[in-house]
């Protein structure tokens, strides 16, 4: 399933300040939540790890050895990365919960990892460690609405994962 295109264009006019913002208190509660996310990737710590929604136009680059993550527009300047994964952003997700199988889908093409391979793995592998589940792990932020925002957010998964075939480990 792709992001709708209806809000990806929005994106192309939100300040990147708003964006940089939302997504860094996201990353900052999965930290809190998982706060040994990064341990395992030993000599790749200090990395830096671009994903790259094919179908968002915007690039998130993960700095572990510094627990920051930065938002840039991909039309901006060029990227700085050790290693890289573009996918659609539903599927870029799913990989991060450890939803769907990243070999299959680097294989059949779906996926385009570049760069330094052995440092991804290691993020998959300090991924697939960590239980994420992202509607559990970032509805309470929605405070007092965190049952309802947990419910809409699993369905949009279910539904995103069962559209592109991905097979639940």
């Amino acid at each position: 399933m792709e992001f709708p295109k209806t809000l990806a264009t929005p994106l192309n006019y939100v300040p990147i300040a708003v964006i940089e913002r939302a997504t860094g208190l996201l990353f900052a509660r999965m930290m809190k939540e998982h706060p040994g996310l990064f341990e395992r990737l030993g000599e790749h710590k200090a990395k830096r790890f671009a994903f790259l929604p094919s179908d968002v136009p915007l690039a998130f680059v993960v700095e572990p050895g510094r627990a920051s993550i930065r938002v840039l527009r991909k039309s901006g300047s060029p990227l700085s990365a050790d290693a890289t994964v573009e996918g659609p952003l539903f599927m870029l997700l799913a990989l991060l919960e450890g939803r769907c199988d990243a070999d299959a889908l680097f294989f059949s093409r779906d996926l385009n990892v570049t760069g330094d391979m052995e440092a991804m793995l290691a993020m998959r592998n300090a991924l697939d460690d960590c239980d994420i589940d992202l509607p559990r792990d970032l509805s309470t932020l929605a405070g007092p609405f965190a049952p309802m925002f947990g419910r809409m957010a699993e369905g949009i998964r279910r539904r995103a994962l069962t559209r592109e075939g991905s097979a639940w480990n």
